[in-house]
């Protein structure tokens, strides 16, 4: 916000905005770096419209003395290089009365929608300053104004403009020439709230996406085979992945569709290797007859979904919670399987890890629910905790039942029978979608038939899940249950209540199936009700605890469909009303 006294902030909210085409993306790609480098905390979102080339773009940054982990109700600056089709990020950056609206003086005056609320409007000749360097760019000339607007170092500045163009040089010069020219173009605007001194040194800290982390956890958990087709927004973890598997002696392959994707992993991983593939909702609609085959088959398979807005192709580049259903209950038949949720950008690393160590160990498949909020933004964040430890299948040995004819499917008290790999001598057996006994002989008889469903689910609902099921949070009588993208809003909404003298329980489900009703009821032992708070039209989180749970307190539901991320103080807001109600 503007604030003629100059007192340090320690948390401001910048939007970068234009079309597309105009380096947005890049400008707030080399903001965050600079930010990181100067040892801030930072979150970088992104938003854009639905075509495959040109529309608009907004870079949603961040940048605090403490972490962060969503956006704010309102924003400070709002910095654009033009004003085309911009108005259509009037709901996702807000601005307040003390916010300032800055664009190029030949684009006219903003949009309506960006100064309704009093915020204050400054423009600069961005494209004229930028045409008076050779090569000039004018998202350069911004990135520098804005710099020197929230007072980060010109080194740190430098430094990330030239490390994303080092290997350019015919860009770099210009750029750091029209970087310049904007620092210069800042001292001709009215006092600005500059950050306050950063909270130390950036040493152990990461700048990372959550599909990054995602990749990342994956390989700690020993996945070594990817089978994928690229899909928005899950794209980037497969284009991380590929050098990485390559690396560490693995290997991706682009399949020509999810159909092919999800066979391929499955049969990579009968034969042995930990396998992998990322989608999002239209792709895991089409991977859910195969994903039967992995339960019916217990052949272990993790299937992360990066959801976004639907149904259907609905919106390809915004965030939704949307596929919580079908994640648990798209498949056809009984067929249990896991489904957990990251609760955040650096908890993608150990939730995919965890899964791929829950699949392996249990032998079924295992979906992870990520969402375009946690899997594209970009954060600076403490080093995240490592996962499980990679868990080595139940492998079966030729001589392991002596002379005994090798049952791969042997009703065993924990439900996990001995996998062989293919190849091994006297260990052979048919592994397909129909019933079948302990030796995997397709069978149609009833007591087969029940006998193999007791096995598959045993398994699930014997196994000690321990601590990771959930965060628990807090305490008090009065509960607010979420998962996934939630959790960060959330929790700095609970943080704001605790100062006003409010007592709330945060508790982010992790694991969502198999339920864990008894541990749920555990957490919310004394709390007399619960709020449910999720990202989606309809309820799903809501549906599921009624349908999966008796718990003994009443539920009550806030949520909204995607498009519009919740943030701490509408969070806040829902929920002072509710404790009084």
């Amino acid at each position: 916000m503007t604030n003629p006294s100059n007192s340090a902030a320690t948390s401001v909210a910048i939007a970068l905005a234009g079309s597309g085409g105009a380096g947005i993306m890049t400008a707030g790609n080399m903001l965050l770096e600079a930010a990181a480098s100067a040892g801030y905390y930072a979150l970088m979102t992104r938003s854009s419209g639905p075509q495959i080339r040109g529309g608009e773009a907004a870079a949603m940054l961040r940048i605090a003395t403490h972490p962060v982990e969503c956006m704010p109700a309102g924003f400070d600056l709002l910095a654009a290089v033009d004003w085309e089709n911009v108005h259509r990020f009037g709901a996702e950056i807000p601005l307040g009365a003390g916010g300032l609206v800055l664009g190029d003086e030949a684009e006219g005056a903003p949009p309506a929608v960006f100064t309704a609320s009093g915020a204050a409007i400054a423009a600069l000749p961005l494209a004229a300053i930028a045409r008076g360097i050779p090569g000039g760019r004018p998202n350069m000339v911004l990135l520098g104004l804005v710099g020197a607007l929230l007072g980060l170092p010109e080194d740190a500045m430098h430094e990330a403009v030239s490390r994303t163009l080092g290997k350019r040089p015919a860009a770099l010069e210009p750029s750091l020439a029209a970087l310049a020219a904007g620092r210069s173009a800042a001292g001709s605007l009215q006092p600005f709230t500059p950050l306050a001194p950063p909270p130390g040194s950036a040493a152990g800290r990461w700048l990372i996406t959550g599909n990054e982390a995602a990749g990342l956890g994956a390989l700690q958990g020993g996945v070594r085979f990817v089978a994928a087709y690229p899909i928005t927004p899950a794209t980037e973890m497969l284009e991380w992945l590929s050098p990485s598997l390559e690396s560490v002696g693995g290997v991706l392959v682009q399949a020509e569709d999810e159909l092919a994707s999800i066979n391929m992993a499955i049969g990579a991983s009968y034969g042995g290797v930990p396998s992998l593939t990322a989608t999002s909702g239209p792709g895991l609609a089409l991977m859910l007859e195969s994903l039967g085959l992995a339960v019916a088959s217990e052949t272990p398979i993790v299937v992360v979904d990066i959801m976004r807005v639907g149904p259907s192709t609905g919106i390809p580049t915004k965030s939704e919670q949307g596929d919580l259903d079908i994640a648990l209950h798209g498949l056809h038949g009984d067929a249990p399987h896991l489904v957990l949720a990251p609760n955040g950008v650096g908890d993608a690393l150990a939730t995919t890890q965890w899964a791929v160590t829950l699949a392996e160990s249990l032998q079924c498949p295992a979906i992870v629910l990520s969402d375009q909020f946690l899997g594209q933004a970009r954060a600076v964040i403490d080093r995240p905790a490592a996962g499980a430890s990679p868990a080595a299948r139940d492998v079966a040995a030729a001589a392991a039942e002596g002379d005994a004819p090798y049952r791969r499917y042997a009703l065993t008290d924990s439900g996990i029978s001995p996998m062989a790999i293919p190849g091994t001598a006297g260990v052979t057996y048919t592994a397909d979608g129909l019933e079948h006994g302990e030796r995997g002989t397709p069978s149609s008889q009833f007591t087969d038939h029940a006998a193999q469903l007791d096995k598959r689910l045993r398994k699930l609902a014997d196994h000690d899940y321990g601590e990771r099921w959930a965060d628990l949070e807090g305490e008090g009588d009065l509960a607010v249950i979420t998962f996934g993208s939630c959790t960060g809003p959330l929790r700095e909404a609970l943080a704001l209540a605790y100062e006003r003298g409010l007592a709330v329980r945060l508790v982010s489900l992790r694991l969502l199936a198999p339920a864990q009703p008894a541990r749920l009821a555990a957490a919310l032992a004394g709390v007399r009700k619960a709020l449910v708070l999720e990202q989606n039209h309809s309820g799903q989180l809501l549906r599921h605890l009624k349908s999966s749970f008796d718990l003994p307190v009443p539920l009550a539901s806030l949520r909204k469909p995607g498009g519009q991320q919740f943030n701490a103080a509408e969070i806040l807001r829902h929920v002072v009303e509710w404790s009084a109600a």
